[in-house]
């Protein structure tokens, strides 16, 4: 369990703050932006250069360590205070971190990698600084689909065989998670998102109305707007995205590149703040029913504490009369596992946008991981959090059609698929 989120930040932490600052000056850069380490440690201190940090978010369950590091005060430890900031799409959020109304956000890996080619919203250097959560996300499917027979994927690939109506499907944003998870799951089953269904995009609080109005056949958003479609007898979960690809990534906490430039002790210091609240809310039922008891409240995502709380305990049902518990739900440290920003997961979501026509070429996928994925300064955090650190930036995952991932030749990984925006190979 971290300390008492009012205890003021001592010497020793200081110390731990300086030492890694020193460490990282020896070894070099790495995934810092370039330029960075001289800025960094040329000020001889650790006090955050900006004490007040705006982070946006979006009104999902993995909004949560963020909510919490502020609430419980994991903030003030590190000498930081974090205004979380609601908005209502992910564009909002786009555009206020490239403008500097924010100065971080809870925001989707695929908007910050989008950003950073110029696709999916203008082209800005950007920082991804942590990753925020595992898992936790569901495709939902109408109740209406389900009672014709759709409701997995091979029985829903079958359904829109027979029926040649148009088929529509919702996301949050182009090049997000969200549509990363839906294109791979119906791409799974023959379904080429591309052209054997319409793809509209719908901020995730409005998700339930407009299926409730029939505006789409299904949505991938993240939670709690699946299980809410459930309680009210509107959808079905198809597929957990845990069930896509086991501890994908979800949410990062992202900022521009100039923001991590100019401030890096800040932003060490909401990395460690929220690494706190992470594993806090990780470490028992009872801080798990405070948190969704907290972010509930109409200033977070306003909605019931039922509505949250049952699948981050990782209890499931997909409103078709089925319950499991799930040992893959919901995860915002699992031992340091969580927070680190894999370099082979933000490389996983180029290979996707190419797969869809969103980048023409190939990037140097490891090229533009490496920019914006802060590896050192999330390691600089990390170790002022006292958190485990992986040692590898690369990890490998197999996802639901068998197909692993490990980082390695991805411009091959990218073309291999059958399914992809240019049709069927």
């Amino acid at each position: 369990m971290p300390s008492s989120p009012k205890d003021p930040i001592d010497m020793g932490r200081r110390t731990v703050i300086k030492a890694a600052a020193a460490t990282a000056a020896t070894a070099g850069a790495g995934g810092m932006i370039p330029g960075l380490q001289a800025a960094v440690y040329a000020q001889g201190s650790d006090k955050p250069e900006k004490e007040e940090v705006r982070i946006g978010f979006i009104p999902l369950t993995d909004c949560a360590s963020v909510v919490m590091a502020s609430v419980l005060g994991f903030d003030k430890k590190y000498g930081v205070k974090i205004i979380p900031t609601k908005e209502a799409s992910w564009a909002g959020v786009r555009d206020k971190l490239v403008n500097g109304e924010l100065d971080m956000a809870h925001v989707l890996w695929g908007l910050i990698y989008g950003v950073q080619l110029g696709i999916g919203g203008p082209k800005k250097d950007m920082a991804v600084l942590m990753n925020l959560n595992h898992n936790g996300q569901a495709i939902t499917l109408s109740k209406k689909l389900a009672d014709k027979g759709g409701v997995d994927g091979p029985s829903l690939a079958k359904l829109m065989s027979t029926d040649k109506r148009e088929y529509t499907f919702a996301q949050t944003f182009p090049t997000g998670t969200h549509a990363m998870w839906l294109y791979y799951w119906l791409a799974t089953y023959g379904i080429n998102p591309m052209k054997d269904a319409k793809i509209i995009t719908v901020p995730p609080p409005q998700m339930v109305a407009n299926m409730r109005v029939g505006n789409m056949d299904g949505y991938c958003v993240g939670e709690p707007w699946g299980h809410r479609a459930i309680a009210d007898g509107i959808g079905i979960t198809g597929v957990t995205t845990q069930d896509i690809w086991k501890d994908h990534p979800e949410k990062a906490l992202g900022t521009t590149g100039d923001f991590a430039k100019k401030y890096p002790n800040t932003c060490r210091a909401v990395i460690a703040a929220i690494i706190d609240a992470g594993k806090w809310i990780d470490a028992g039922l009872q801080n798990k029913m405070k948190m969704a008891e907290t972010v509930a409240d109409k200033s977070y995502v306003n909605t019931t504490v039922d509505v949250i709380n049952q699948r981050i305990l990782g209890r499931y049902q997909n409103g078709l009369g089925k319950t499991w518990d799930d040992p893959n739900h919901m995860k915002f440290y699992n031992d340091g596992a969580v927070t680190f920003p894999y370099l082979s997961d933000g490389m996983w979501f180029l290979t996707q946008h190419k797969r869809w026509g969103l980048l023409k070429e190939h990037p140097d996928y490891l090229a533009v991981a490496r920019q914006v994925n802060q590896v050192e300064l999330y390691k600089q955090g990390a170790l002022a959090a006292k958190a485990s650190v992986p040692k590898d930036p690369m990890r490998t995952s197999k996802m639901v059609d068998g197909v692993v991932w490990d980082g390695k030749e991805p411009a091959k990984y990218a073309d291999s698929f059958k399914v992809k925006a240019q049709g069927v190979a």
